[in-house]
């Protein structure tokens, strides 16, 4: 079992408020990530779960157990961080044992857990080197074997591949997620890139200044983002966010103040549409084309297919496609 909630969960550092307030519920079983800014408070909030920060206020609960007061080392939980941390003169087996080891577990059940975790993270041929002989992927997956050996309540994972390379980073979220289904675990998993977020989770918690904005399904965000924040968070490339003229362009109701559209639900044509725009920059990315068109002074990105052909000072028109229209009001709440 690996449930977790938060209840009231609140941070002060020297005055300041770093999280504020805040109630979530983590079902057992659950892939959840936080996602928001630098600064938002992802990272303190999952210190604050784990018990390597104090609560300021609020409750910290696993498996409907009060744990706001428990030491770190007896919540049952494991963290896997960015930096690998390590033992660079031990293998890969004694690094993944060492948790074990530390805990008085015997040799043999040792190397039953730690033969099982290689085979599950494809380690198995690489027991006997040292990390320094290792991939960066290879070494994270080292890392997250000494967590499964432990068999927590629950994985916490902060940022764990933002050291990793493009294709890298590909591939270990590919292995994360296998992982997951594999071990049906907890997983709690902070990331500034919204990628990670839409193509990993279960559900997704999105951050600003210490506060939750927003909590669904990827698919949720997608489509129904409650905010201007969470609208322009999600997504790659970002929603268009457009006031004035724009809204009055469309003849919005239910007193929008800013309507929202993204790039992939605008069309465009080199004869005809709702508004003329001249490109600024074409991106031809093979599959797809992101056009960004000023459209009265106002830069509006576009998603095409790959074969749309545009270059910078080409006239182009630009038509919303009407259903997926977004409206905020003044205060960017969505209406």
């Amino acid at each position: 079992m690996g449930a977790i909630t938060l209840t009231g969960v609140t941070k002060h550092f020297d005055g300041a408020t770093a999280i504020d307030g805040v109630d979530l519920e983590v079902g057992d079983g659950e892939f959840v990530v936080f996602v928001g800014p630098s600064g938002c408070g992802k990272s303190t909030l999952l210190r604050l779960i784990a018990g390597l920060e104090d609560v300021s206020a609020g409750r910290v609960a696993i498996d409907g157990v009060d744990a706001t007061a428990t030491p770190p080392a007896r919540r049952g939980l494991a963290m896997v961080f960015q930096s690998y941390a390590l033992y660079p003169h031990m293998s890969v087996y004694h690094n993944i044992a060492f948790p074990l080891k530390m805990a008085g577990m015997d040799s043999d059940a040792i190397a039953g857990k730690v033969k099982a975790a290689a085979a599950t993270l494809n380690l198995s041929d690489y027991l006997h080197r040292r990390p320094g002989q290792l991939s960066g992927g290879q070494r994270q997956r080292v890392a997250i074997g000494r967590a499964i050996v432990r068999e927590p309540k629950a994985f916490l994972f902060d940022e764990p591949l933002s050291n990793l390379d493009a294709a890298l980073r590909v591939n270990m979220r590919l292995e994360l997620s296998q992982l997951h289904q594999s071990l049906r675990a907890t997983m709690i998993y902070v990331t500034h890139d919204q990628v990670e977020a839409m193509t990993m989770a279960d559900k997704i918690v999105v951050l600003n200044a210490g506060r939750i904005e927003q909590v669904g399904t990827p698919l949720q965000l997608y489509a129904r983002p409650a905010d201007t924040f969470v609208a322009g968070f999600i997504g790659s490339p970002k929603m268009n966010l457009l006031g004035g003229d724009f809204v009055n362009a469309l003849g919005s109701s239910c007193d929008a103040h800013t309507i929202g559209m993204r790039p992939e639900h605008i069309t465009l044509s080199h004869e005809r549409g709702a508004w003329e725009g001249r490109v600024t920059i074409a991106e031809h990315l093979g599959s797809d084309t992101f056009l960004y068109a000023s459209v009265g002074g106002v830069t509006v990105t576009v998603r095409a297919p790959g074969e749309f052909a545009a270059a910078p000072g080409d006239r182009v028109w630009l038509t919303p496609i009407a259903e997926h229209i977004h409206r905020f009001n003044a205060n960017g709440e969505a209406v």
